[in-house]
């Protein structure tokens, strides 16, 4: 099964030994794309698991799980990536609208791992001749847009 990041990867090499804690991600960008995949999977543990202590809110567990369930997990686009930075948008559908949230996220080692500290949120939309989010291969436009 392809990995739900976008990576091209099967999932089982990808982001699943992370997701299991067989592995540790070792670049900020390996984190970035278990995040997504932990979105679609609902896998709020894993989420606030992977998150600094300072901004680690166990509370927030439930919160994310109902938002990861309540929308439709389209894909990753990672746009840029640094040494502890990591650019990307990622798309989902609620109801019959398609969002993007596109995010500059910043990440720091502790302990030995990498964990997402906090990111910079862009407004951003899909534009009409992009190619749809839901993977038709239509432009947006003329698919869901």
């Amino acid at each position: 099964m392809p990995c739900y990041c976008d990576s091209k990867k099967e999932f089982s090499e990808c982001c699943e030994p992370f997701l299991k804690d067989m592995q540790k991600p070792s670049t900020p960008v390996q984190l970035m794309r278990s995040r997504y995949s932990a979105f679609v999977l609902g896998d709020g543990e894993y989420l606030v698991k992977t998150t600094t202590k300072e901004n680690r809110y166990e509370d927030n567990i439930e919160i994310i799980k109902e938002f990861a369930k309540s929308a439709l997990w389209l894909g990753l686009e990672v746009l840029k990536e640094s040494e502890n930075q990591v650019e990307f948008k990622a798309f989902y559908k609620e109801g019959n609208i398609i969002n993007v949230l596109h995010e500059k996220s910043n990440f720091v080692r502790e302990d030995g791992m990498w964990l997402y500290k906090d990111g910079i949120l862009f407004n951003s939309k899909i534009e009409r001749n992009e190619p749809c989010p839901c993977k038709s291969g239509k432009k947006y436009k003329k698919c869901c847009g």
